[in-house]
């Protein structure tokens, strides 16, 4: 296949997870737009419970940032209009604050904002975020906690409040956390970021899981802050792209193990569903960074050889509902058409479980859609 063709499939995939999201997923008022959490089986019929009173911070700002990926890769009048649209919507959902309690959802909303404050119009919103995450690093800790009065310091909230703060030339605050993430996290046996401790000094517990996204975020926030810190140009920053290249390594051995068929792990639906679209599109993002680093090159190519494959078994194990695709939680396996009303996970915790049907979650579909924009990014 050529380039101009493989740019042009990627797009064609792309723009058909992107039209299958929108028509299932976000409903418009003026000026605003959001996301419903889960969806009728099929146009017209909306189940057993009030579309309109189930929706989700973190995955509005992951809808956000998918809005712009289509903007910047297939640009129209209508694609640049959405993400503000979206943002508006999200401001108007949260009574018309920027930010909540839980610091992840935060950082994930300020790196969406952050990515083009023309698109979104979250210039006030970002600074508010940036300031808010900084000033909430426990000194005691040197981490911030998962959310206000928690105990849980963890790599979904360090991970991208890290590349926030690099990335808004707060490095000396990023540096700190991609230090304490690594110096805390990884575990020693796989090289891969485990998901966070708990409890106090002197007592902490880890907890073991060793979830998707928390690698994609890692590996973003150590680069992140070696660009920003020293970067290619100016040499220095040593460890952290170290530890970058090593953590491409360790994902792509982990997706190597037996069963894996070279495929990220799947993490179910509700939250869980958007892992590996997460790391997909920080992947995608290491790939670009490092493919001209003397002595990266087998990293970064190892890291897009990761996001098509990922992205190729998303597509190949589609479904079809209404002309549109149906995508797998489990992207080595055929995905489960939903053939019943969706009622969307119970939030636990603080944290959203899956459908009956996971297949009908708004995570699982936007997943797949960042998987294939993280490929376009590749082959544009």
């Amino acid at each position: 296949m050529t380039d101009a063709a493989d740019r042009a499939t990627w797009n064609d995939r792309a723009i058909a997870a992107e039209y299958a999201v929108l028509d299932a997923y976000v409903r418009r008022a003026g000026p605003l737009a959001w996301s419903r959490a889960a969806h009728p089986s099929r146009p017209g019929l909306r189940g057993a419970w009030d579309e309109a009173s189930v929706w989700h911070f973190w995955w509005q700002a992951h809808l956000i940032d998918a809005t712009i990926d289509a903007a910047h890769h297939r640009p129209t009048a209508g694609r640049r209009r959405r993400p503000g649209a979206l943002t508006r919507g999200l401001r108007a959902r949260n009574l018309g604050r920027w930010v909540n309690p839980f610091y992840d959802d935060i950082a994930w909303l300020g790196l969406a904002l952050q990515r083009d404050e023309a698109l979104t119009g979250g210039a006030a919103g970002l600074r508010r975020i940036s300031v808010r995450l900084e000033s909430a690093i426990d000194p005691a800790v040197g981490a911030l906690p998962w959310r206000t009065g928690s105990n849980l310091y963890n790599a979904p909230a360090n991970g991208p409040a890290a590349i926030l703060l690099a990335r808004a030339g707060r490095v000396g605050a990023a540096a700190a956390l991609a230090d304490w993430m690594h110096e805390t996290l990884v575990d020693p046996a796989t090289g891969l970021v485990r998901d966070g401790i708990s409890g106090a000094p002197g007592s902490w517990t880890t907890r073991t899981e060793l979830y998707t996204y928390c690698q994609g975020v890692a590996l973003a926030a150590q680069l992140e802050v070696w660009a920003r810190m020293n970067g290619a140009t100016r040499g220095g920053g040593e460890r952290f792209l170290a530890r970058g290249v090593a953590l491409i390594g360790a994902i792509d051995a982990w997706c190597a193990e037996p069963g894996r068929d070279g495929v990220l792990p799947a993490a179910g639906g509700g939250d869980g569903g958007l892992f590996a679209g997460i790391t997909c599109r920080h992947l995608a993002w290491a790939a670009r960074t490092l493919e001209r680093i003397p002595g990266a090159a087998d990293a970064a190519a190892s890291a897009r050889e990761l996001v098509l494959r990922n992205a190729e078994a998303a597509w190949a194990g589609r479904g079809e509902r209404d002309g549109r695709p149906v995508f797998a939680p489990d992207w080595r396996v055929p995905a489960a058409v939903p053939t019943t009303a969706v009622r969307p996970g119970a939030t636990t915790a603080g944290a959203v479980g899956e459908s009956v049907t996971a297949e009908g979650d708004l995570s699982v579909q936007l997943s797949a859609w960042l998987a294939l924009e993280a490929a376009v990014s590749l082959t544009n």
